[in-house]
């Protein structure tokens, strides 16, 4: 059995807020370890699960963890902004349920040959799809500058985003910067002193950035939300889970989009703009006291919940 598993974040939420009806179609876009996965499989009868995550390790594990429910599950390697495309090629045209869950999975930051950890020497890779072609690496070692001020400041809100770029750049006329540990303590040796004392560690912001850059996650989840949706079942419910501010604006903003996108001016009696609702916002949740003793890693998740109208 893989070892990539982990303890699935906000689950009861999550199925809560799927409404699992047994005889349902449902996907989980990033099985990750099938924590999601194998709840909302035990809970179909002669229903269907499609999963999908782009790391190719965790499809691997998830089809031994499914092996119990494999008769109504159907594995995908793809990154889950292509949805559309790969219900099309399984020729399904609506489903009962969608689930994202935007974290990076617990084996992916444990295992150090991956790069996600800025604790854990390694290889600067930080793919989730290990057959993609830019890594960790070469953004820190040949992106320019004033593009690595860009999205440290912008993907990880770091505010020692110029100094840190800057150590970058110089790094090169040293022979670049190569592992994990190396870009760890340029970062940690390009912050002021007072930085130093803060209680989360240095170099946790801008790992976070570089990581969003190497696998586009914010771009991913951009055209996830503007097409998914539209492959729900009347009354279909999508759930996504983030685990940072940039990626729950978007959710949020992408699901108000599709409840209250009117553009017409408030003094208008009727809309004119050609605005139909296409959701209704059903909750949102984060994890409660029991769950963040039992998984710490949870403390910055937060679930939306809407439903097709």
């Amino acid at each position: 059995m893989s070892t990539f598993s982990h303890e699935p974040v906000l689950l009861a939420e999550c199925l809560a807020g799927l409404n699992i009806r047994p005889e349902g179609t449902y996907l989980d876009g990033t099985v990750g370890g099938a924590g999601h996965s194998r709840a909302i499989a035990a809970g179909l009868g002669t229903g269907k699960l499609i999963c999908i995550d782009r790391d190719e390790t965790a499809l691997k594990a998830a089809e031994e963890r499914l092996q119990p429910w494999k008769d109504r599950v159907t594995l995908v390697h793809a990154n889950f902004d292509r949805v559309p495309e790969i219900l099309d090629d399984l020729g399904i045209h609506r489903v009962d349920g969608m689930l994202f869950d935007l974290g990076v999975s617990s084996p992916q930051l444990d295992e150090a040959e991956r790069g996600f950890s800025y604790q854990k020497d390694a290889p600067l890779d930080m793919r989730m799809d290990r057959s993609s072609a830019l890594t960790a690496e070469e953004i820190v070692n040949s992106w320019s500058e004033e593009e690595l001020k860009r999205i440290l400041w912008t993907y990880g809100e770091e505010r020692y985003a110029s100094r840190i770029a800057a150590a970058m750049v110089r790094a090169r006329e040293r022979g670049g910067v190569h592992t994990t540990l190396e870009l760890s303590e340029l970062i940690r040796r390009a912050m002021p002193a007072a930085a130093l004392r803060e209680k989360q560690h240095p170099a946790k912001r801008s790992f976070q950035a570089i990581r969003i850059a190497v696998n586009d996650e914010l771009g991913s989840v951009e055209r996830l939300l503007e097409r998914a949706p539209d492959r729900l079942a009347p009354g279909g419910r999508i759930c996504v889970i983030s685990f940072h501010s940039l990626e729950d604006r978007l959710v949020k903003q992408a699901f108000h989009k599709r409840v209250d996108g009117c553009t017409c001016p408030k003094s208008f009696p009727v809309c004119v703009c050609g605005f139909r609702q296409t959701l209704r916002l059903v909750g949102s949740a984060t994890a409660g006291k029991e769950e963040l003793e039992r998984n710490p890693r949870a403390r910055s998740a937060r679930l939306r919940v809407a439903e097709r109208i």
